[in-house]
């Protein structure tokens, strides 16, 4: 039975909507949302026919397969996709100008497919940028999903930076991390990215810091190093291994300095032995984790710490053949079936936006479950932004949650290549596309 509405509410009609919340397909279903607040007001199920036409304050889905609004958990709105230009070139090269364009276009190319929230982990070289662009998106002056940042991210001195060869003369390029030592200094690092405005932390627990030991070419006509170590693979390069940035005193304390103000955190960690500590010092999300995880310790740890993982297998992706990818999915199903809560976030920046469906696409050829999928999609990309400490609950389907809504053209249960086919997408109770065109673009 339909509830009384409240005033200027509107519903919206399905027949196949999928709750993550319960991870169920509700069959006949219609969402009564709030336009003011932009909140889901009621869900019933209905127990009449509705009418071939519904009223025009309502909008009915009925033959489109819906899902609250999708969160990508990892991306780089800065960045845009290393095929077209690399990352070193990206960082020190391209204007500032050049750079808050093209987020502001990553913005709408992501709402557009139907990702109604970013998790965004680094500006890459743009600075504090990227709390701008989000307060942007809030204010309503740029269509874009709800972005919850880091600002610039943590490493220790010289752990993650743009490395150039000639310093003489005092030549500078864009730094790319808030440098910060001892468990005082990542303390005060801490306070700094917050202070700026960040929504959650991210520090690097480990990196390719020795770069400049064996350096690659890096222009026209630079010789090669004689002798260098045997590069090995993408993922477990000799040349330029990843290697620890911090000791787990260090860890721990921008853990706990975050926490202090409800702030979660994010760490970057290839490596075993990073994974292993980071998520021994608590930390809310876990980044990649690509290089084997030999024996169970570092598993063990995030189940233990109920540590989320984002393996960002998009990004892996665009290193390895399908052979070299294999281990990796198969390290992300182990990780799925002992337990550990998965979300997805490609590293998207590093390819396209809006491609973002990549990383589910790659979660199933790992042989997750669909629904598991889009759990990890949805609802648990709004544990890795925060939960509770988000200031709004999305990603489910329930009363007092963000009316967030995906319309596929096409059953996704039986062809999961309708995740890149969005024809609809409601946003905080505003609709931004509808019959596959963009509506009320700025």
């Amino acid at each position: 039975m339909k509830p009384t509405p409240e005033p200027n509410t509107f519903d919206v009609h399905t027949d196949l909507l999928f709750n993550p919340k319960t991870k169920t397909w509700l069959t006949d279903t219609s969402i009564t949302i709030s336009p003011t607040s932009g909140l889901i007001t009621a869900v019933y199920q209905r127990k009449r026919a509705l009418p071939t036409v519904v009223p025009n304050s309502d909008i009915d889905l009925r033959g489109q397969c819906v899902l609250p609004g999708l969160v990508d958990a990892h991306t780089h709105i800065f960045l845009h996709a290393y095929s077209q230009t690399p990352a070193l070139n990206q960082m020190r090269d391209e204007s500032l100008v050049e750079r808050i364009i093209r987020a502001t276009n990553h913005c709408r190319a992501a709402l557009l497919a139907g990702y109604t929230t970013y998790r965004d982990l680094g500006t890459e070289g743009a600075f504090d940028a990227d709390i701008h662009v989000r307060d942007a998106v809030n204010r309503g002056i740029i269509p874009g999903p709800r972005i919850f940042c880091v600002g610039e991210a943590l490493a220790s001195s010289g752990g993650y930076e743009t490395r150039i060869e000639n310093r003489i003369g005092g030549v500078t390029v864009p730094r790319i991390s808030d440098p910060c030592d001892g468990p005082m200094g990542v303390r005060a690092g801490v306070r700094r990215r917050l202070g700026a405005g960040a929504d959650l932390i991210k520090f690097y627990a480990d990196y390719r810091k020795r770069q400049l030991r064996f350096p690659s070419p890096q222009w026209p006509g630079c010789p090669e190093i004689q002798f260098p170590p045997a590069s090995g693979s993408a993922i477990d390069a000799a040349r330029n291994p990843n290697l620890l940035l911090w000791q787990q005193d260090e860890m721990d304390a921008i853990v706990a300095e975050a926490k202090l103000s409800r702030s979660p955190v994010a760490a970057h960690a290839g490596s075993a032995l990073a994974v292993t500590m980071a998520a021994k010092a608590g930390v809310t999300t876990v980044e990649h984790g690509f290089e084997p995880m030999h024996g169970t310790e570092a598993m063990e740890a995030m189940r233990e710490n109920r540590t989320i993982f984002v393996p960002t297998l998009a990004v892996v992706e665009l290193y390895l053949d399908e052979n070299e990818m294999k281990p990796i999915l198969a390290q992300t199903k182990a990780a799925f079936d002992s337990g550990i809560k998965l979300a997805c976030g490609g590293d998207t920046g590093a390819f396209d936006h809006g491609e973002n469906a990549r990383e589910l696409e790659l979660f199933l050829k790992a042989g997750m479950p669909l629904d598991d999928v889009l759990v990890a999609a949805t609802m648990h990309g709004w544990e890795a932004c925060g939960g509770e400490w988000c200031g709004r609950k999305f990603g489910w389907v329930e009363e007092g949650v963000a009316a967030d809504f995906v319309g596929l053209d096409g059953d996704v249960r039986r062809d999961p290549g309708a995740l890149r086919r969005v024809g609809f997408v409601m946003k905080d109770g505003r609709v931004w596309k509808r019959e596959g065109k963009a509506v009320g673009m700025v």
